[in-house]
């Protein structure tokens, strides 16, 4: 089997990997938390995953494969990961925003004190599941942490996902459960 194409992000993929955020998180616990509302998930949950590429994109911490079908998003150490009040919040109604902060709070709040490479987002597009491509893609960002000598942090709220996040080497450190249940996992540099 032939390894995918792992490239750093360009602002010419923006398009591309938010689609892809907003296919691959319909049912994804945090985002219909966020955005429970049918009607507005597609804007709300495109204006939070445009913010969160923006924020990264020129620290060259996005990558892909196939041009935005799978992408992890990564923090570096010494930065905020959070999603600050910006121009994407001018998008979202207060009750929204309530949650989003509300949750980032509490995400936040539960994360190490000490330095670590933050994996924000994980996804793939649905129309390319199946072939681990966010494996694939994940690993260029723990690579960048193992030669910082950093652990790597990530947080999921799908239950589902933390087996699958253990059998890739992550364990769970902290656990958030409120305002949903969400496991905070670490993985120890390579």
């Amino acid at each position: 089997m032939t390894e995918p194409l792992i490239a750093i992000a360009t602002p010419a993929n923006r398009e591309r990997v938010v689609a892809s955020l907003v296919a691959a998180f319909t049912g994804d616990p945090v985002l219909r938390y966020l955005f429970p509302d049918e009607a507005t998930y597609p804007a709300y949950a495109a204006a939070f995953f445009g913010h969160l590429f923006d924020k990264r994109v020129d620290k060259e911490t996005v990558w892909t494969i196939a041009d935005g079908a799978s992408v992890a998003i990564w923090e570096p150490p010494h930065t905020d990961a959070g999603p600050s009040d910006a121009p994407w919040a001018t998008l979202l109604p207060a009750d929204v925003l309530d949650r989003v902060h509300a949750y980032d709070e509490a995400v936040h709040k539960a994360l190490p004190a000490a330095p670590y490479w933050y994996l924000g987002v994980l996804g793939t597009h649905p129309d390319h599941s199946g072939r681990r491509w966010g494996h694939a893609v994940m690993q260029a960002g723990l690579r960048r942490a193992s030669a910082d000598g950093l652990p790597a942090v990530l947080e999921t709220s799908n239950a589902a996902n933390v087996e699958v996040y253990r059998r890739a080497g992550w364990e769970t450190v902290e656990t958030v459960s409120e305002p949903l249940p969400t496991w905070i996992m670490q993985q120890k540099p390579s």
